[in-house]
């Protein structure tokens, strides 16, 4: 997924002449805090509702307002992970995007990429969520993946973040069943932490009650 694909069919960019209030309007209207400042199809900047309330004149054109943010775009080919980044990076809820001649193309909104992302890691569809912590020199995608098709299980989305205070890694894997107490049981046996559980609860717990029944009998013995 690139930013071609998710340019906003509705939200307008401003002329760097129109009156600051106008684009507080505007942001209103498509519950935004940003619209990117245009002349023709000349990107010049991104204008927040805070630039113009700072200002505190909002009968002047924004061309007048001090800006806060620094020509933040991505281009047109840029992958979403990148846009991601971006937003995260200046707290955006639009995204200018710039074609291959630097042009002006459109904007990407924050709810726009949030929709993709859903799409991405599969969230829409029913299944149990897993997240190992291991570290970061343990971590193999071919034995985690090996492990859960070894339990007619199937990994629809997985990603990787580090943690900052060590050097272990937490893995987020989401699968297409609810029913994943062979897979927990299996990675368990391999000695993998489990950081926690997402999925049918009637299932884990009776994969829990199996257990203590299991080390009841054992104190039987």
């Amino acid at each position: 997924m690139i930013a071609a694909e998710l340019l906003s069919e509705i939200i307008p960019a401003i002329h760097k002449d129109d009156i600051a209030n106008e684009a507080l309007n505007w942001m209103d209207v498509f519950k935004v805090s940003h619209l990117p400042i245009v002349e023709g199809d000349e990107y010049l900047g991104i204008i927040s509702d805070a630039d113009i309330i700072d200002k505190n004149s909002p009968e002047t054109p924004v061309c007048s307002h001090q800006l806060s943010l620094q020509r933040p775009y991505v281009k047109i080919d840029q992958h979403i992970f990148e846009i991601v980044d971006l937003i995260s990076k200046f707290k955006l809820t639009v995204v200018p995007v710039l074609d291959e001649k630097d042009k002006y193309a459109g904007v990407i909104t924050v709810i726009d990429l949030a929709h993709e992302l859903s799409h991405l890691m599969s969230a829409e569809n029913p299944g149990g969520i897993l997240i190992l912590e291991l570290k970061t020199n343990d971590y193999s995608l071919s034995e985690i993946a090996q492990i859960i098709e070894g339990n007619d299980t199937k990994i629809l989305s997985l990603y990787v973040r580090s943690d900052k205070t060590s050097d272990n890694v937490n893995i987020t894997i989401k699968l297409n069943r609810t029913d994943i107490s062979a897979v927990i049981q299996t990675f368990e046996r391999y000695s993998y932490k489990i950081k926690a559980i997402f999925a049918d609860s009637e299932e884990i717990d009776s994969m829990l009650k199996d257990r203590l029944d299991s080390f009841f009998k054992y104190l039987n013995i």
